[in-house]
């Protein structure tokens, strides 16, 4: 009974954390290309890697040190929630022509709260399932998965809704963030840990103790290809819409269900997410992350490659291939590292570690990445677009951005497999 309990409060948390972000993640550059924003896509998604170079590893921290997570979990989830809604009013009131400055600021201060949650939710979800008595790599990737349903049903509401080109799902994500803000006040304790007998260092009190893992070589080769592999992270989120959307430009592919829905195509490689989150059990316990991770960067690899072999009409087929890869590319990096992360790490900095992991990849690695993605698109897509290039230019501009990408991901997974050394985890 105690274990039915825990597994249902969990999965509840899990639904909605992924749910508010799975309103907007996806359709939103298709928004801002709507309003005469679309060469500022990458800032918008890459602040979330801006934030998560500081923010997650604080509130690490406090969770680790000062306050219960779930109440961490709970206030940050109020201030993202408030500041979401603020952007949604906004971008209502300002009509086709939003100020950047002032609907980006909006946005990045409710993504500087939102974005730490994802690894505080994690830590609230290992530290109950431990409490349980449960095996965290077993129990966890059943429950997880429940927040990639919830990602789905908001896609698919965004997207049957009429919201992909509006700021209504700013408006869905905030509310959702609000309810999840009292729900987090409910779920399982998470003790502080204290340390007794001796006198706690500054880094001790600070809870920068997670730094030191970059002491050892093998931790800390891991964090570095973490970064590099948070290059891929946030570029078929941010692009996919809006390079699926832009064949509507050319009559032959118009009205396909593609460019009509692209949410829902997409989505897709959410529910592929859903299958592989399960498979983790089996393939961490006996491949090891080195193994996972080298799937992902292939996968991700592929990921890019058939969207560049893709269109919504006959094409069809390599975009839902990609689609189905993401599942693989996705979870065999964030989730397996989350795990091993967890199982290589002492109770007293496990929360603050996860936040470091999230720094690295979705801090630094997908800020530099985001950046750099737009830069690219901007020179192949968005400039000649403005210059009056024909349709069938810009998807050529955007075919050869994915070939670059594909080429990336191939080179990391390549230096991964020469530099990074680990023997296979074992259950423990």
């Amino acid at each position: 009974m105690l274990f039915m309990n825990t597994k249902f409060r969990l999965i509840l948390q899990n639904f909605l954390e992924f749910a508010i972000w799975g309103a907007y993640l996806i359709s939103m550059g298709t928004y801002l290309s709507g309003v005469g924003l679309g060469s500022h896509i990458g800032w918008f998604y890459s602040v979330q890697g801006i934030v998560c170079i500081f923010m997650p590893a604080l509130m690490g921290i406090i969770a680790d040190r000062l306050m219960e997570g779930q109440r961490v979990l709970s206030l940050c989830h109020l201030l993202a929630g408030a500041f979401m809604i603020a952007a949604s009013l906004y971008a209502f009131q300002a009509g086709a022509a939003p100020r950047f400055p002032v609907l980006f600021s909006l946005y990045a201060l409710s993504v500087s709260f939102f974005m730490p949650t994802i690894a505080l939710s994690y830590s609230v979800a290992y530290s109950a399932l431990k409490e349980a008595g449960l095996d965290v790599v077993k129990s966890f990737p059943s429950i997880r998965v429940w927040g990639t349903v919830g990602f789905i049903l908001s896609m698919w509401t965004t997207d049957l809704c009429g919201f992909q080109q509006t700021p209504a799902q700013w408006t869905v994500s905030g509310c959702l963030s609000i309810l999840m803000a009292a729900y987090a006040l409910t779920l399982p304790r998470m003790r502080i840990v204290k340390n007794h007998g001796h006198q706690k260092s500054i880094s001790e009190a600070l809870g920068l103790n997670a730094f030191r893992l970059f002491l050892n070589p093998k931790m800390a080769m891991f964090m570095v290809f973490a970064m590099l592999l948070g290059f891929c992270l946030q570029i078929s989120n941010g692009y996919a819409n809006p390079y699926i959307t832009s064949f509507g430009n050319i009559p032959e592919f118009k009205s396909t269900f593609g460019v009509l829905h692209a949410n829902i195509l997409i989505s897709v490689s959410q529910a592929s997410e859903t299958l592989c989150i399960l498979l983790i059990p089996f393939f961490f316990s006996r491949f090891g992350i080195k193994k996972m991770v080298l799937i992902a960067l292939f996968s991700w690899m592929l990921r890019f490659g058939f969207f560049a072999l893709g269109n919504p009409g006959e094409g069809v087929w390599f975009l839902l291939l990609s689609m189905v890869v993401y599942g693989v590319a996705f979870d065999f990096f964030n989730i397996s590292g989350s795990l091993f992360i967890n199982q290589e790490t002492d109770e007293r900095i496990r929360s603050s570690a996860q936040g470091l992991f999230m720094m690295m990849t979705n801090g630094f690695g997908a800020f530099v990445g985001t950046l750099l993605a737009q830069a690219l698109i901007n020179f192949y897509v968005f400039t000649p677009q403005k210059a009056g290039m024909p349709a069938e230019g810009v998807i050529a501009g955007w075919q050869t951005c994915w070939y670059i990408f594909a080429a990336y991901a191939l080179v990391v997974a390549i230096m991964f497999a020469l530099l990074f050394h680990d023997k296979p985890v074992k259950n423990r």
